[in-house]
């Protein structure tokens, strides 16, 4: 008589080899970012003006200068950004550089009562620290971890940031522009393009963070719509009074 044994299903936490997603770059959010920003913005602008009543040559004007002047505006702001940020950073490594030169003891010391505080047994703790601090750029990596919670090695890029921002905006905003563009006179192409790119770029986003797509989709197309929605009585009420 043989047994079968039934053989539990693999974990997904029991492979050693697996591997994770980079959640720390520098081009994801601004990318993600500017591309919602450039299609709700351009779109709400573009819905309040023609709740205005105006015509379409100055939908088409109003919607190219917000493209433009939105792109170099989200570029610029995430380069001064991430460009602050790591500044910021790089000072802190230097003054840990600094230490770790002057005061190599006492940084060991500091590293071991780390690992003390999470459970480390202190001989063990103290080994480990020295062994760990034996080569300078590799204490400094481990205290920058450990301390300021980032890598050297893997800071964000300001151009990077930026660039990815002014694309992605330009790219954004463009949407609702493109039906004008192609001959349309009338909103409604712009509207149907701009809500269709808006719950692409919802799905689009949650391939990326693993969400349920269509809600992150249908989260975006309500927000955009809201948004629209809100410019145009407000065009069209500043239309009436001014008119």
């Amino acid at each position: 008589m043989t047994t079968t044994v039934e053989q539990a299903p693999p974990s997904p936490y029991s492979d050693p080899q697996h591997t994770h997603r980079d959640v720390t770059g520098g081009w994801l959010r601004p990318a993600v970012f500017g591309a919602m920003d450039g299609l709700v913005s351009n779109f709400a602008l573009m819905t309040g003006v023609a709740g205005g009543s105006v015509g379409a040559h100055t939908i088409v004007i109003t919607g190219l200068a917000g493209l433009a002047a939105g792109a170099c505006s989200m570029a610029a702001g995430e380069y001064t950004s991430v460009a602050s940020q790591r500044e910021l950073v790089e000072a802190e490594l230097a003054i840990e550089r600094l230490e770790l030169h002057r005061n190599p003891e006492a940084e060991v010391r500091e590293l071991a009562e780390l690992y003390i505080s999470r459970g480390v047994q202190p001989e063990l703790a103290h080994e480990v620290a020295r062994q760990l601090s034996a080569d300078p750029e590799q204490a400094l990596e481990i205290h920058a971890r450990e301390e300021l919670g980032v890598d050297p090695a893997d800071l964000p890029s300001p151009l990077v940031a930026a660039s990815s921002s002014f694309v992605c905006f330009a790219l954004g905003a463009l949407l609702p522009v493109l039906p004008y563009l192609l001959g349309a006179d009338a909103l409604w192409p712009a509207v149907a393009l701009a809500l269709a790119g808006l719950f692409g770029c919802g799905a689009a986003v949650a391939r990326v963070t693993t969400r349920s797509w269509w809600f992150s989709g249908l989260r975006q197309l309500l927000l955009g719509a809201a948004a629209g929605g809100v410019t145009f009585v407000l065009g069209a009420l500043i239309g009436t009074a001014v008119g």
